[in-house]
């Protein structure tokens, strides 16, 4: 029996050259594998983006298209009120209208005004003020006309708020006829399309056949010429580089640069949009370096697991030859490895506690900086002494996450502080969508500990996970008691699975169980979310 184990280990042993030569050899293999395998992932990735851009076109244009034909409709719904309407029900029939729109996300003013068509017109002061709920009209910058449309509508200028109006007319009696409408700020369009398709990854903006742009995420290009500050030439409004039988489907794809967020290259697809009352076009810009961080970051993994993995193999076949030259181990020395595996062991699982926070802080959405630097940029020019706050609260949050303490214990108030700071923040940009209350019914509780970006942690869950509008704000409350604090939030869950969810909050499980503390808590109760957090004794 010995002799046959000699054998088999006399056979199995290599020389060390035969083994450099072949993992030599596995490692050339490996590079070339690596080099077609990253070929064709590059192709396969950049064909699944492209793919994934092209529905993010289709998407948003279908939105476009949907509300610019309700405002086409609603206008014809206008028509028909008026014309089941007598002369005396015109002034109460258009005052319940307005009621009604008050309660829409997008508002709109109808409006009727009388007149003598021997005497007067449509581009009368005392006519375009009624267009714009305004008791008197004293100048404005000018007019657009819309030709060509079946619904008639114009654009009007006054005090550097665009409106776009439609409007209709009616003859009452040989000397009074009716001019009868509705307005939209475009201001208030350009909002309303912004909680539209939120989570795509681009930018649109609306144009007339005349460049007058309709909407744009910088509100500065809202009436301005689309071909003065863009690089679309005419010819891409009327050439399509794809090819359809369906004139609908007929759009223009180019690679442009953007003229929204400087030095930054897109995917700019036109799409025309026709309705009664607007010929123009929908742009729809995809942002090249998203395309191009998601297929690099796709190569990188894959070539990371394919490299780990051989260099494991090859690892294994080294170590499976060192293993079988020997039969056996002293038991002392079985002994020493374990327990030293043991204590490694234990090393890794609280490094990867503190990892795990390294990552929370890495996980905070880069659209919460970049809405941030957004709002600060809308504040400077509408309130100097407000965005010198909101940089402070900035740069304050930013330092807080950037130096982490060692014990990933923090004092409540510090916490406090900090999660002050990080809802004037959301406020900035949820505004009457988010509601935040904090209450201390036990001041000794500020010099107590709890676990670094605790609260952080369980606002953002509440804010990501739940809905949060003007018609059903958000509502969170923090109270901090004598043995813990409450955090609770009203239970308005998204439709939609979001990504790496309840990360946080097992992060804080491990933490508290690290400290040998087993009441933090998380339950649903009468449409309330509520997670407690226990107090941590950092001694």
């Amino acid at each position: 029996m010995q002799k046959n184990i000699l054998s088999i280990r006399s056979h199995l042993n290599l020389s060390n050259k035969s083994i450099y030569v072949i993992a030599l050899i596995v490692s050339i293999i490996a590079i070339i594998a690596l080099v077609i395998l990253s070929f064709l992932i590059n192709n396969e990735s950049q064909k699944s983006n492209n793919d994934f851009v092209l529905k993010g076109f289709l998407r948003k244009s279908e939105a476009i298209e949907f509300e610019f034909k309700n405002i086409e409709e609603y206008q014809e719904v206008l028509k028909n009120v008026v014309k089941k309407s007598d002369e005396k029900n015109f002034a109460d029939h258009f005052l319940v209208l307005n009621e009604l729109n008050s309660n829409r996300k997008l508002v709109r003013n109808d409006w009727f005004t009388t007149y003598d068509p021997k005497k007067e017109k449509l581009t009368d002061k005392s006519i375009l003020a009624k267009t714009i709920n305004q008791s008197n009209l004293t100048e404005f910058n000018s007019i657009y006309i819309s030709k060509e449309q079946k619904i008639n509508n114009f654009l009007l200028d006054y005090k550097d708020t665009l409106y776009w109006i439609n409007y209709d007319s009616i003859q009452l009696s040989e000397s009074k006829n009716m001019y009868y409408g509705s307005t939209i700020n475009l201001y208030d369009l350009y909002h309303f399309f912004t909680t539209i398709d939120v989570t795509s990854t681009n930018y649109v903006y609306v144009f007339n056949k005349d460049g007058i742009c309709i909407t744009h995420p910088n509100e500065k290009f809202i009436g301005e010429n689309i071909f003065e500050f863009t690089d679309i030439q005419v010819n891409d409004t009327i050439t399509s580089t794809i090819k359809s039988n369906f004139p609908q489907d007929k759009y223009t794809l180019n690679e442009a640069s953007s003229e929204f967020i400087k030095d930054t290259e897109i995917k700019r697809f036109i799409k025309p949009l026709h309705t009664k009352n607007f010929d123009g076009y929908i742009v729809v810009n995809h942002l090249s370096y998203i395309i191009d961080e998601k297929v690099e970051r796709t190569k990188f993994y894959i070539s990371f697991i394919f490299l780990g993995t051989v260099f494991l193999i090859i690892i294994i076949f080294l170590l499976f030859n060192k293993i079988t030259s020997k039969t056996y181990k002293e038991k002392a020395s079985i002994i020493e490895e374990k327990n030293r595996l043991l204590i490694e062991n234990e090393k890794i699982k609280n490094a990867n506690t503190l990892t795990q926070l390294q990552q929370l802080k890495n996980q905070i959405n880069p659209h919460f900086l970049f809405n941030s630097l957004n709002s600060l940029y809308m504040l400077i020019g509408l309130n100097k002494e407000n965005a010198q706050k909101f940089t402070m609260n900035l740069s304050k949050i930013y330092r807080y996450l950037i130096v982490p303490p060692k014990e990933n214990v923090v004092l409540v108030k510090n916490e406090l502080n900090f999660i002050e700071q990080y809802m004037d923040l959301h406020k900035s940009r949820f505004s009457e969508e988010l509601i935040f209350d904090l209450q201390i019914e036990d001041s000794k509780s500020l010099e107590k500990n709890i676990p670094y970006l605790a609260l952080q942690i369980v606002v953002e869950n509440a804010i990501k996970h739940n809905i949060a509008t003007i018609d059903q704000p958000l509502i969170i409350n923090i109270d901090v008691k004598s043995d813990f604090i409450i955090v609770k939030n009203t239970f308005q869950k998204k439709n939609k699975a979001i990504e790496n969810e309840k990360f946080g909050l097992k992060y804080l499980l491990k933490i508290y169980k690290f400290y040998q503390i087993y009441n933090f808590s998380t339950k649903v109760e009468k449409e309330e979310f509520v997670c407690v957090l226990p107090y941590i004794d950092s001694k």
